[in-house]
């Protein structure tokens, strides 16, 4: 069996790219001094001939001296800020690159493309790996290096699924490497894939960790053959079940299920299908061998097996297979390891079959990468704190972010300008691309658009659930359908001028995707004369705009068919055609009669009666809601709560009752209780009614004495989240009154998080005040500007403002990742409640969810939402009970407990310091001297902690608090000696969970390796006599024996960078005492004396080199040339000596800086090396080895050999 490694995964990637019609070449025989060179130095990073060819053959009716200028133009791409180069970058290669020449005596523009976006077959698409690059004297070598028309517009860096070290962070550590060092490539970037063979994500140049994303999904037409028309696309084996006559079922399993369906249908398949006659292939599962679909195809056979198929289809869980249509293929999920139409296929064949075939590949770089801008203004003064006083002038930065779609957005976004195209009756093909198929609207049991006929105005409801990036996938809506529609006028609207800011400062930081600044409409009349104008364009308005000044009829503004109306969160009642009849008053405000009223879409359709209407929603339309069916149309896609979960796009909510802490009468409850969908807003002469029972719930809700018991809570609890999950909190207030008394009442308790400042100071109220309301709300009134400061310092995890106090604002479109807890002291329900909750499921670093903190009583009408979430197609619970994270804290304390049987780790609470530091190294022996241990502990702890977090403060986390504090000491022990780290390090681990801290410890500072060790820190050499002696004689053998092992392998390391053959030689050495401990050959004790007598190696490797007069490198040298017997017994010491020396000097005088690169530097120093070793008597046998020897040598340490 051939061994998983590197290169052969670096294989597999070229060939799966190759089935995607890239040419393949190795990148050194295109090197300027390969066999077929393409570029002139090893500073260039594009393909210039390529990209020449490429250009003339895309743009033959441009003049061959403008077609010259324009690549000059793109060759002059340079900024000292690599995201500025890149953007203007990218601009060229959507837009075009701008030229003038002479035409006919005029001077004429035009554009010069560098891709053929239209026709992806008129474009050269090339793999090539291990592509140098030398830039300011260093050298890098990407993995692989996708180039279009010889632009290099993706890189790859693969590393081993089944190396210990080669881990997906790593890969993302080599990327952020080769963009600090090799920056001129990244400037012609358009994203990054990493991967481990398995697992495999893609993010952009400024994307951090967290936002790297996986692209689980691709396509298959399954009627589709390879090139030689024998294979399957996909080397996959089926299991496939067929529903036949009579209501039975056929099992089977195939690797080519199209030939083996017109087998079944033509009667020459299995006995049973010949006697009932097969209606479809009902479900389908893939596997990437005949024995995992064997083993499957068994199992599905059984009594119980062929219940849980029946059971599944009646839910409409099933996974059908069209044989002239499309198939999805989902990569398999950690979190699910069934195999319910998951087939065991890897994230990295998925990426590359689904993102990086041609058509997405480009439809992703012209349409779905946005440069979003963001500005932040520092000030220098702080206000006073007086009515509608505006913040000083500071200094503005504006930082920029490149972005990228996730998966889900670019199907979503491609289908949805399909229906769009469809329902305003514009040319299109009545067709899906073969890029854009996913799990339709239907398997989740809701109706889809593709029923809908041409030209019916509805463009459909896109469902992605909220934090899932819902915003986003609007503006690149709109990027791509400003392209495809003739000059549209897209009309964006919200329900609240909150709402409209946000998603207008979205679109406002994300203008060259739109090609276009939005504008925002500032009134009526302004809404009017925007409209009116026929030249297109982005207009935000807010719903509430469209009342008619007289009646119930909207004047029309333009009956143009190219307007297209996208609505944000279109489930609200505000957009129904529905009539409601409300009191009349005249200008004093006295009632002097009833009229009627219309839904806001009335009066839109009455404005714009040929727009198509679009909707976006982050919660699902319920079953009984006619009105958003009947403005926008069914579901276009869906992207749920399970899947986003699941897909790491957002993190699960959890809830905790706290009603218990709080004093609420009950008669508070009672009228919490009755206050029901009439706070909707859905009939306004109800709501009247209501108001006035929410006046008197409000006197309960904030009453002095409640609001101290509310206060008191919060911060305690709080505090008591701060302390083991770093992050934000959020409290939501029935009103603005409570707000402030609430603020009050906290600050009272905690002064030092109280500021007259905006731009300091622990909490905030989020709020508007009038002069009429006083200046004990007034102080607290902020302008847009400063909301948009603290909207800043939220965002910022390191900003001191941890928490703010809110009514309505921010409780929908704010995106605070690191927000973890939401404080709910206000009646909501429905969709306003989970619109809210949803503030904390966003993913930051390791965040292991959000936590919703019920102080009201909620739970029923949260389980009302969820109710209809589940009913309107849903998958997966939108919050999960905090007992559930309590639940599974206490199974992984059983766990990791259990681990400890026979040592009484409970004594540690209860000893003194000294004691203490003992019991953790006494606790790392223990766990060292498990089966597979150190592992096992530091993933279960690893678990637990998570689990921790969500749990605190409920009384049984901190029942447990002492023996986590406990488990986390052991655990940051293991992970300090692990040896390889295994991918982590403390730079590396992104981490919102903190340790449970033991004061006891603290001011110990138990930070050192040798004090972790219990081992006195020596003040002279670690591989000294002294030191190995005391290692030795420690009691703790198998915490003795890893402190070694690190420093070995630490020691080995340093030397590698200097010595390939002794550290070679001592690495080998090392890991073979390892193996043999681990392998239970040697006991704990004798591998520290093996390990003894390894450091003693070193010691003598070097005194040796200090003895024979040699310096590191000429020692470095001398390893090479005496590394076989025979020429140590022929030659002796002191002519290998002198040997070393002059090989040293001549390798050095000859090599240049790119030696180790060009071809003909290498060919010339191998010449010298062998011409010296004949010179000196050299064993001929050993000639060719020991030059290879020293050429690996010389290369090891090339930069120090050219700094003459």
């Amino acid at each position: 069996m051939s061994k998983l490694t590197e290169n052969t995964i670096e294989d597999f990637t070229i060939e799966l790219l190759q089935q995607q019609g890239f040419e393949y070449v190795h990148a050194p025989d295109i090197a300027p001094d390969g066999i077929h060179p393409e570029r002139q130095s090893y500073e260039e990073v594009l393909l210039t001939e390529r990209l020449k060819g490429a250009v003339r053959r895309i743009n033959p009716n441009v003049p061959p001296e403008a077609q010259e200028e324009a690549l000059k133009e793109l060759q002059r791409v340079h900024s000292p800020e690599l995201l500025v180069g890149n953007e203007a970058f990218h601009r060229m290669l959507t837009e075009g690159v701008k030229v003038s020449y002479q035409k006919d005596g005029h001077q004429r523009g035009d554009l010069v493309w560098l891709i053929d976006f239209d026709t992806p077959e008129n474009n050269d698409f090339l793999v090539a790996n291990q592509y140098t690059i030398i830039e300011n004297d260093v050298n890098k070598r990407p993995d692989v290096i996708l180039f279009v028309n010889g632009l290099p517009l993706v890189v790859m860096e693969l590393k081993n699924a089944a190396g210990d070290n080669a881990t997906m962070k790593s890969a993302f550590k080599q990327i952020e490497t080769y963009i600090a060092t090799i920056p001129g490539l990244f400037t012609y970037n358009g994203f990054v894939v990493i991967s481990d063979g398995l697992e495999a994500k893609a993010g952009t140049i400024s994307s951090g960790w967290s936002r790297f994303m996986a692209w689980p999904v691709c396509v298959q037409r399954t009627g589709r053959r390879s090139a030689d028309g024998d294979t399957f696309r996909y080397n996959k084996y089926y299991v496939y079940v067929l529903e036949c006559e009579n209501d039975s079922y056929y099992i089977g399993q195939t690797s080519d299920l199209i030939k083996r369906w017109g087998q079944h249908i033509s009667g020459q398949g299995a006995k049973w299908t010949k006697i009932h006659k097969p209606i479809r292939i009902v479900h389908y599962e893939i596997f990437p061998g005949r024995e995992e679909a064997v083993a499957r195809e068994k199992e599905l056979k059984t009594g119980f097996g062929r219940k849980w198929i029946k059971r599944e289809i009646e839910a409409g869980r099933n996974k059908p297979f069209f044989p002239n249509g499309e198939t999805e293929i989902r990569a398999n999920s950690k979190s699910d390891t069934a195999t319910w139409h998951h087939g065991y296929i890897s994230q990295l064949e998925t990426l590359i079959n689904g993102m990086l075939n041609k058509e997405t590949l480009l439809d992703l770089i012209r349409h779905f990468i946005v440069f979003e801008k963001s500005k932040k203004v520092e000030f220098t003064k702080s206000r006073t704190g007086s009515v509608g006083e505006d913040l000083k002038t500071g200094i503005t930065t504006i930082s920029t972010v490149k972005k990228m779609a996730a998966y889900h957005q670019y199907y979503a976004v491609n289908r949805a300008v399909e229906s769009t195209l469809r329902a305003s009756n514009f040319s299109f093909e009545n067709k899906t691309p073969d890029n854009v198929a996913l799990e339709s609207p239907e398997s989740y049991g809701v109706p889809g658009v593709k029923s809908q006929p041409k030209g019916d105005r509805k463009g459909g409801v896109v469902w992605h659930t909220q934090g899932s990036g819902k915003s986003l996938s609007m503006v690149f809506f709109t990027g791509k359908l400003v392209l495809a529609m003739d000059n549209p006028t897209i009309l964006v609207i919200t329900d609240r001028n909150d709402l409209d800011d946000q998603l207008f400062d979205t679109f406002a930081a994300s203008t060259q995707l739109l090609r276009q600044k939005p504008k925002q409409v500032q009134n009526r009349g302004d809404l009017k004369e925007k409209l009116k104008v026929a030249s297109g364009g982005v207009i935000f308005t807010t719903i509430q705009k469209f009342q008619p000044d007289v009646g119930n009829v909207y004047e029309t503004l333009s009956d143009r068919e190219n307007i297209v109306v996208i609505a944000d969160e279109a489930h609200r009642t505000q957009y129904g055609f529905k009539a409601k009849t409300v009191d009349d008053k005249d200008g004093g405000g006295t009632v002097i009669g009833k009229k009627i009223v219309y839904g806001f879409a009335k009066y839109m359709r009455d404005a714009l009666p040929n727009a198509t209407y679009l909707g976006f929603t982050g919660t699902p339309i319920e079953n009984t809601d006619i009105n958003t069916p009947a403005v926008f149309g069914n579901y276009v896609d869906v992207y749920d709560i399970a899947q986003a979960v699941d897909d790491g796009a957002t993190v699960r909510i959890y809830y905790e009752s706290r009603l218990a802490k709080v004093n609420l009468s009950e008669e508070g409850k009672k009228l919490v209780e009755e206050l029901d969908d009439e706070l909707d807003g859905e009939d306004l002469t109800i709501t009247q009614k209501a108001k006035m029972k929410w006046t008197k719930l409000e006197a309960l809700i904030g009453s002095e004495n409640r609001i101290k018991i509310v206060a008191k809570d919060i911060v305690e609890h709080f505090g008591m989240r701060q302390e083991v999950f770093e992050g934000k909190g959020m409290i939501v207030s029935m009103s603005r009154r409570i707000a402030v008394d609430l603020y009050n009442a906290i600050t009272e308790l905690r002064p030092d998080w109280h500021s007259d400042d905006l731009g300091k100071g622990a909490i905030k109220v989020i709020m508007t005040a009038a002069s009429s309301d006083g200046e004990r709300m007034a102080k607290h009134h902020t302008t847009k500007a400063q909301r948009k400061m603290l909207a800043d310092r939220m965002k910022d995890p390191e900003d001191e403002l941890k928490l703010v106090i809110v009514r309505d604002m921010w409780l929908t479109g704010f995106d605070a990742p690191s927000m973890h807890t939401m404080y709910i002291d206000k009646p909501m329900r429905g969709h306003n409640l989970m619109q809210a909750i949803a503030r904390v499921n966003r993913v930051y670093k390791d965040k292991p969810g959000g936590l919703v903190v019920d102080y009201l009583g909620i739970a029923s009408d949260l389980k009302k939402a969820l109710s209809f979430y589940s009913d309107a197609g849903g998958k997966g619970d939108p919050t999960i009970a905090q007992e559930q994270a309590v639940e599974l804290m206490l199974e992984k304390i059983e766990v990791v407990g259990g681990m400890f049987h026979g040592f009484p780790y409970e004594d540690y609470f209860e000893a003194d310091t000294s004691r203490k530091l003992s019991m953790i190294l006494e606790a790392e022996e223990h766990i060292l001297g498990l089966e597979d241990g150190r592992k096992r502990f530091i993933n279960e702890v690893t678990a637990l902690s998570k689990a921790f977090a969500i749990a605190v403060p409920h009384e049984q986390a901190m029942d447990v608090k002492d023996e986590v504090s406990f488990f986390q000491a052991v655990k940051a022990r293991l992970v300090k000696f692990d040896a390889t780290g295994a991918g982590r390090s403390d730079e590396e681990i992104e981490t919102t969970i903190r340790q449970v801290i033991d004061q006891a410890l603290v001011s110990e500072k138990v930070i050192d390796v040798f004090d972790a060790a219990g081992i006195k820190k020596p003040d002279i050499s670690i591989l000294s006599e002294e030191f190995l002696l005391e290692l030795k004689d420690m009691v703790h053998k198998n915490v003795a024996m890893e402190v070694l092992k690190k420093l070995l392998n630490d020691e080995i390391k340093a030397r590698s960078k200097k010595n390939l053959v002794k550290s070679k030689s001592l690495m080998e050495m090392l890991e073979y005492s390892i193996k043999r401990y681990q392998n239970k050959i040697l006991t704990a004790a004798e591998v520290i004396d093996e390990l003894i007598d390894l450091s003693k190696e070193i010691v003598k490797m070097d005194s040796e080199a200090q003895e024979m007069g040699l310096s590191d490198y000429e020692y470095a040298f001398y390893s090479a040339v005496s590394n076989n017997e025979s020429a140590r017994l022929l030659m002796k010491q002191d002519k290998l000596r002198e040997l070393a020396v002059i090989l040293f000097e001549r390798v050095q005088k000859n090599a240049s800086i790119d030696w180790t690169i060009k071809e003909s530097v290498r060919a010339k120093l191998k010449v010298i090396i062998k011409r010296t070793l004949r010179q000196y008597g050299y064993p001929p046998d050993m000639q060719k080895l020991a030059t290879e020897t020293v050429l690996k040598q010389a290369e090891m340490i090339a930069r120090e050999l050219t700094e003459k």
